[in-house]
């Protein structure tokens, strides 16, 4: 996918992407402080948001290839196992037992498809609307702060889970965090934003161990990482 130019005006804020960029295969980190942009960028990019100005080429991805992870989960009022399956009943495919079964499995909510979803735990909740997202196996996965409400081990499996999803099926992925050490161990690639625009981009390695930016180096500062 590509977008270029892409703007968003709100009361306080303005987003102002300038130039174009193009996006393959691979797993993505934006980075960046509270209120510079970067969930308004995704949401954009996911189609949740339209932007004033600007394009969104999804090249050839349809809305059914896209997902998004929030970082408060978004469930029905209905049990764990039709939240789980959504994805599926809006795409009019039949859910496959085994894989349903996998996936309440590696989230560890095996035994409780008839339990309401909403009385979940958050880390539970996150962990099922990570299993939603990616039950229909999209191409495009934009995923906003999901690891946020997980425990530790909870957030190993699923980075686990990604690099060996993106080493089986390749999609594009894109992943905000604060933590970096996410940023680190997923992504290839790394976008840094300020004050809605992309001021910096890298390999992850370049962008968190050797930050030609200034604006990068003070962020990554505050973050505990370099001088």
């Amino acid at each position: 996918m590509k977008i270029s130019n892409i703007t968003k005006k709100f009361d306080n804020f303005a987003l102002n992407i300038s130039g174009e960029y193009a996006f393959d295969k691979k797993i993505y980190g934006i980075i960046g402080a509270n209120g510079c942009g970067k969930t308004t960028l995704m949401k954009i990019m996911a189609g949740v948001t339209k932007a004033d100005s600007g394009k969104v080429d999804y090249e050839n991805l349809t809305p059914k290839d896209i997902t998004m992870v929030f970082r408060k989960p978004y469930l029905m009022a209905d049990n764990v196992y039709k939240n789980l399956i959504y994805p599926l009943s809006l795409r009019k495919t039949t859910p496959d037992p085994k894989k349903i079964e996998a996936y309440l499995n590696m989230t560890g909510l095996a035994g409780m498809e008839k339990q309401h979803a909403p009385s979940l735990s958050s880390g539970e909740q996150q962990k099922l609307a990570f299993a939603r997202a990616m039950i229909f196996d999209p191409k495009l996965i934009l995923i906003d702060e999901a690891f946020s409400n997980m425990d530790i081990e909870s957030v190993a499996f699923f980075e686990e889970y990604i690099l060996k999803k993106q080493k089986e099926t390749p999609a594009t992925w894109f992943i905000i965090s604060h933590q970096l050490s996410n940023i680190k161990r997923l992504c290839d690639y790394v976008y840094f934003m300020d004050k809605g625009d992309i001021v910096a981009e890298g390999d992850v390695a370049d962008m968190l161990q050797n930050p030609q930016n200034e604006l990068l180096k003070k962020y990554l500062h505050y973050q505990g990482i370099g001088e």
